[in-house]
């Protein structure tokens, strides 16, 4: 089998790869919805509050709160939250430590409530003693103050929220902590009223159905996900949310619900509640998904507390594993997330220990996953090299046997076994480093630690592509020079025209991708030049590799 000819398939194979990511990333992509467009979904298998929209005080067409005059305002070192009183929804989630864009002033806001995008995070009580009962009667809680500041030295920071109806008093808390965007949200109810109580709490994250912004070169999702004790971690797309309510129980209470976007996440974690439900519903352009704890009995002149977290924030994954479990898998590196999470680790582990700029890490870890795969690149160009040294002998019996495929095949083969040389020598090394470079384009895409990192000169982001498109030109001019100093055993004019074709299709591919990941191939190919020079040159002494005239 020609080598040279592998290589082709398998390089054709790796652009294949990166239509595919970004045809299933317009297929995951939601289409913006009109309200004539979409039908509102009802299951009768879901409690009927909040699920059913024509009794459901929180339908999205129904529920407009009650605007407050002054939000509660709650700052930390890495959130500063809005909290409507009305209601006690999170309206804004700033990450103090991460721009709006590059270089701006702003930080980022995840959670906004606005005319043009709605994403909030909403929760409340129904059943017979819940006081979210009808879209003009949801609670107005009363807090001590307006504003809440974690203080200097301080870890945590209680938010609570008070209202009283009936005899029973209830006290929605907040419960922030330093370096943390995990969000306690504890209901503590006082019933006083003389007879029993009867409620459960919802919790969900509100979204206006919006397309996402990926491109070729980073195919991101937007959309919801779901965690249960069966299923560690499933994406549940606006489309999927159309098509069908969500409608699951958490058995032993182990389990989430979330929105995902690149490098961001919210999502909400029921707390010590076996048989909660998670649910989706769709009315008009927005998307609920949610959790509803089931309903409990509160005895007259007893508390009793109901907890749920609201997580919002980067995808962390050591945070975001301590939340919750499979809270981490957000951090999507798909079907070779065994090889990406320990790329991923090492990377970090680089950046914290040696070097803190990002770029310099990406370089560091080049070294070292070229530097393991030697013996894999050493036996791609001894076998390519021996190919090449047998193609005068191979095309001589061809000529000398003529049409006879059956002897051809068989004195080849032969020929093969007496000089030691494996025809697929030269493939195999490719094929199992295809998915070490796959691994870790996805471990790349995903690190939120890259956003806006700079490198030197004119790369100022290693999550945006190169301005300039200096680095992917230079990844295609090495790509070049790595054939020009390969051996080759092709000669049908039609394939070396295909290979000298692939630096600039893999050039056009790489305009679009994030600066990171070109600096990765570009180093790449520099070390693969490298390691070629010492081989070629190991293998003319001992008379195995003849170059290219």
């Amino acid at each position: 089998m020609d080598s040279q000819r592998n290589i082709l398939l398998i390089a054709f194979a790796l652009v294949s790869f990166l239509l595919f990511q970004q045809w299933s990333n317009k297929d995951a992509q939601p289409a913006q919805t009109s309200v004539q467009q979409t039908q509102t979904h009802t299951d009768s298998s879901l409690p009927h509050d909040p699920a059913e929209a024509s009794a459901d005080p929180l339908a999205p067409q129904q529920v407009k709160n009650k605007p407050a005059q002054t939000t509660i305002t709650v700052k930390t070192d890495v959130l500063t939250l809005a909290i409507n009183p009305v209601g006690g929804d999170v309206v804004s989630a700033k990450l103090n430590q991460y721009n709006a864009t590059l270089d701006s002033k702003d930080s980022f806001v995840l959670l906004k409530e606005s005319p043009e995008h709605e994403y909030i995070a909403q929760s409340g009580l129904v059943g017979p003693q819940g006081i979210d009962v009808s879209t003009t009667n949801r609670p107005t809680y009363h807090a001590a103050a307006t504003s809440y500041q974690l203080a200097d030295g301080q870890d945590e920071l209680r938010i609570p929220l008070t209202y009283s109806a009936n005899g029973i008093e209830y006290t929605k808390t907040f419960i922030v902590k330093r370096n943390n965007y995990a969000i306690d949200v504890v209901y503590d109810i006082n019933n006083q009223s003389g007879q029993d109580a009867t409620l459960g709490m919802y919790a969900h994250l509100r979204q206006t159905m919006v397309e996402g912004n990926g491109h070729i070169g980073m195919p991101v999702y937007t959309g919801g996900a779901f965690s249960t004790s069966e299923t560690r971690y499933e994406k549940y797309k606006f489309d999927d949310m159309k098509d069908k309510n969500l409608n699951k129980t958490l058995a032993d209470g182990q389990g989430w619900v979330g929105m995902l976007q690149h490098y961001f996440a919210s999502a909400w974690i029921p707390r010590d509640q076996p048989g909660t439900i998670i649910y989706s519903r769709v009315i008009g352009n927005i998307a609920d998904i949610g959790v509803r704890t089931p309903n409990q009995v509160i005895a007259n002149g007893q508390n009793s507390e109901i907890k749920a977290t609201l997580w919002a924030g980067p995808k962390l994954q050591d945070q975001m594993a301590a939340t919750a479990p499979h809270l981490d898998l957000v951090v999507d590196y798909g079907w070779l997330w065994f090889i990406a999470k320990p790329l991923h680790s090492l990377l970090s582990f680089l950046h914290s220990h040696i070097s803190s700029n990002w770029g310099i890490a990406i370089i560091l870890l080049t070294f070292i996953v070229r530097g393991a795969m030697y013996p894999l690149t050493k036996a791609q160009y001894t076998s390519m090299a021996k190919m090449r040294m047998l193609q005068p002998k191979i095309v001589a019996m061809k000529e000398r046997l003529g049409d006879d495929r059956q002897r051809v095949s068989q004195e080849m083969m032969a020929m093969y076994k007496e000089e030691k040389v494996n025809p697929l020598g030269g493939c195999f090394p490719i094929l199992l480093q295809m998915p070490i470079f796959i691994a870790l384009y996805w471990a790349l895409m995903e690190s939120v630690e890259l956003r806006h990192a700079p490198f030197f000169g004119w790369i100022h982001d290693l999550s945006a592509q190169d301005p300039y498109y200096i680095l992917p030109v230079l990844m295609g001019i090495s790509m070049l020079i790595i054939q020009k100093m390969s051996p080759t055993t092709i000669t049908d004019p039609m394939q070396q025209k295909m290979m000298m074709f692939m630096p600039v299709i893999f050039i056009f591919f790489f305009l679009w991708f994030p600066s990171g990941l070109v600096l990765y191939y570009l180093m790449s190919n520099i070390v693969t030049l490298v390691q070629q020079t010492l081989i070629y040159r190991a293998l003319e002494k001992k008379g195995l590799h003849s170059k290219k005239k």
